[in-house]
């Protein structure tokens, strides 16, 4: 592994410990939930490059609630995970406090988020996601019902969203101010419109707007951290007490190592050459044949990852092929070992955006769902349908 040297001065900052309620967070950083991704396998490797809180993916309220098999894979944590962070999707204030308070009396969790930042089509389309804080009846009612839960077990509860539905119907400011009367732990803002997805860049100066108006709860800071100088320069601009990092750590965990280094002042970067990478893949999908209690589900899980973690080194057209279609840890094996070892970090090829981006697009909701800040009775109707998946992203 090969480090490099970065100026101190752009890099030192004198950042506190992150607060969340009783947990301290020595590394002001958080895993974005990522359905799909941030499953106990991945979070146990990002664990193992750097501090922060590692949030596992999106589950929905009801399907928690029914205990279905799946909603009890996705809160599953690893015995020595020492913030086990749940991620709540719900659109209904009594079903969000059924689930929060399984979460608490069966001790299934340290620290719960709430998401009102999906802007996938299925969520949106029935007013979840980042289409729910328009309705501000609705909005306030789970945010405190979930709270009034959560505060029972003495668990923090936070919340994540994005500036709003599009620049025209952004949400933020209320909804973070109302997050913050109903006593959340801290707020998380995405810099960027449910209508932009994950296109465009991501909007820090709205970040410092949040951070303004919220001076008495700590807001998180989402979008655009590909790097940690990207983290620092995102407190700098914005003032937020920590970031929340997504789609920047796709196939690179190594990223916290990078982050936590960066919070402490120093100057250290993780580079690593093809032989660090090979054997981080070749990890990961041991780690998820241990999840899955499947190495078939494993392989074509891990199959997704291969593009983000050799973006940038030398890998042969068809290698990348093969890697991409792997079906068992034996060929996994080798084909990593058919991998040029001596191969060198690639520098800022490695880096950079990764995952798929989307282009902007009007964002899916249900019919008039812009014409009133408050809930209808045949809306109320409508959202009695959107929690039937286990994962709502």
């Amino acid at each position: 592994m090969t480090v490099l040297d970065i100026p101190t001065s752009e890099t030192k900052l004198d950042l506190p410990p992150l607060k969340l309620g009783n947990i301290t967070v020595e590394t002001p950083v958080v895993l974005a939930p990522m359905a799909g991704i941030t499953n106990t396998a991945f979070r146990r490797l990002c664990r193992e490059h750097g501090g922060g809180v590692f949030v596992s993916e999106m589950v929905t309220s009801r399907a928690l609630v029914e205990r279905t098999p799946e909603s009890m894979r996705l809160i599953s944590h690893d015995p020595d995970e020492k913030i086990r962070s749940v991620q709540l999707y719900s659109v209904d204030p009594e079903t969000v406090g059924k689930a929060v308070r399984m979460l608490v009396e069966e001790d299934h969790a340290d620290h719960i988020d709430l998401n009102f930042g999906c802007p996938v089509a299925k969520v949106t389309r029935r007013g979840g996601g980042a289409a729910l804080p328009w309705k501000l009846d609705l909005f306030t009612d789970i945010v405190q019902t979930a709270v009034r839960e959560a505060t029972k077990g003495g668990l923090p509860l936070t919340i994540k969203m994005r500036k709003g539905i599009d620049e025209d119907h952004l949400t933020y400011l209320e909804a973070g101010r109302i997050a913050r009367d109903a006593g959340v732990a801290a707020v998380a803002l995405h810099g960027r419109t449910a209508n932009q997805f994950y296109s465009g860049k991501a909007d820090w100066d709205a970040i410092a707007r949040l951070r303004e108006a919220l001076p008495d709860v700590p807001v998180l800071g989402n979008g655009d951290i590909w790097s940690a100088e990207d983290a620092i320069a995102m407190v700098r601009q914005t003032g937020v007490d920590g970031v929340v990092v997504g789609r920047g750590c796709q196939g690179r965990p190594w990223l916290f190592a990078d982050l936590m280094s960066a919070f402490e002042g120093s100057d250290e970067r993780h580079k690593p050459g093809m032989a660090e990478v090979a054997a981080a893949v070749y990890r990961h999908a041991e780690l998820l044949v241990d999840t899955f209690d499947d190495e078939n589900k494993a392989l074509r899980d891990i199959r997704k990852h291969m593009a983000w973690y050799f973006k940038g080194y030398v890998v042969g057209g068809e290698l990348r092929a093969a890697l991409a279609s792997v079906p068992t840890l034996e060929v996994l094996r080798g084909l990593l070992d058919q991998l040029d070892m001596s191969g060198e970090y690639p520098g800022s090829d490695a880096e950079g955006p990764r995952g798929r981006a989307g282009t902007p697009k009007r964002t899916a909701l249900p019919a008039g769902w812009l014409d009133s800040r408050t809930v209808s009775g045949s809306e109320k109707e409508e959202l009695t349908g959107a929690e039937l998946d286990s994962s709502g992203g």
